[in-house]
């Protein structure tokens, strides 16, 4: 009896045993499938909302969102946010970093979204530059240049003066409306080297005009240029007519249209006199009448 008392014990202590064991392994593999569909995350410092060049940053445009893994150069400190200058676009829900943000202590403003090394020029459009839509920021522009050049014969010419510029602003109010369209205004902040100020600047007492371009278009384009005379002489895509040599005369030079010789008329027979018939003896006579009486 005792025996058989210490073979159930042991068989129960068995079944128990492998009861736990499988219960062990299923429980595990659901506690790693479940890690397995939710890895660690890690909360990063986002943009409460979309956050313009020149916007200070406050404690309500930051936030925190779950990332698998810390983004590379993403600032993880809250402090090291707080109160710096943004000088490029950051949107909604994205990471701060170091390259978007003003340095400590700089503040907010236009000027920072200025990078070292370049210059922002403001440039004064017409209401057509305005209504074209692209003056708002990061749009890249050429910049064309109209007048006449000093001595030149050829009228008015309009060169490329320079390509692939950055607009920075427009005017003083680089914001968007509340309708997301470029706000109109007389003035565009154009992102130049020193150099291309000197350039701008001195062109500022001729007609400018900005043409848009794609932005990830970085090639520059080699352009003649165009001349009023060449317009209206069939030279579309010529060079400008070269200024005139010292010494030379300075009488603009005449382009004659090719002469058209006239068709063929052919010439008009004279009227006819008019005429009566007579009939006299079965025979008939047509005698003609004179001019006076006719008329």
């Amino acid at each position: 009896m005792k025996k058989r008392f210490i073979s159930v014990l042991v068989f129960a202590m068995l079944v128990s045993a492998g009861a736990a064991f499988v219960l062990y392994r299923l429980i595990s593999s659901k506690v790693t499938a479940d890690a397995a569909s939710h890895p660690t995350t890690f909360a990063v410092f986002v943009a409460a909302k979309d956050l313009e060049p020149g916007a200070l940053v406050t404690e309500k445009d930051i936030i925190t969102a779950p990332y698998v893994t810390v983004p590379a150069g993403a600032i993880k400190k809250k402090e090291d946010i707080l109160n710096r200058g943004v000088i490029e676009a950051i949107h909604h829900d994205t990471p701060f970093f170091d390259g978007t943000l003003a340095a400590p202590g700089a503040g907010a403003g236009f000027a920072n979204t200025i990078p070292k090394g370049m210059r922002a020029l403001a440039v004064r459009v017409n209401e057509v530059v305005g209504l074209a839509g692209f003056t708002v920021a990061g749009m890249h522009v050429d910049i064309l240049v109209e007048g006449v050049p000093p001595g030149a014969s050829s009228g008015a010419i309009s060169r490329t003066l320079l390509q692939n510029i950055t607009v920075l602003s427009a005017g003083q109010n680089y914001q968007k409306d509340v309708e997301g369209k470029p706000v109109m205004v007389p003035v565009v902040n154009l992102l130049v080297t020193p150099e291309q100020a000197e350039i701008l600047n001195l062109a500022a007492n001729e007609r400018i005009q900005l043409v848009l371009r794609n932005p990830t278009d970085l090639e520059v384009t080699q352009t003649p240029g165009a001349a009023t005379a060449n317009l209206f002489a069939g030279g579309i895509g010529k060079a400008p007519t070269s200024l005139p040599a010292s010494g030379a005369s300075s009488k603009p030079k005449r382009t004659l249209a090719a002469s058209v010789t006239p068709p063929p008329v052919a010439p008009v027979a004279p009227p006819r006199p008019p005429t009566i018939e007579v009939l006299s003896g079965g025979n008939r006579v047509e005698v003609q009448l004179p001019t006076r009486i006719a008329n």
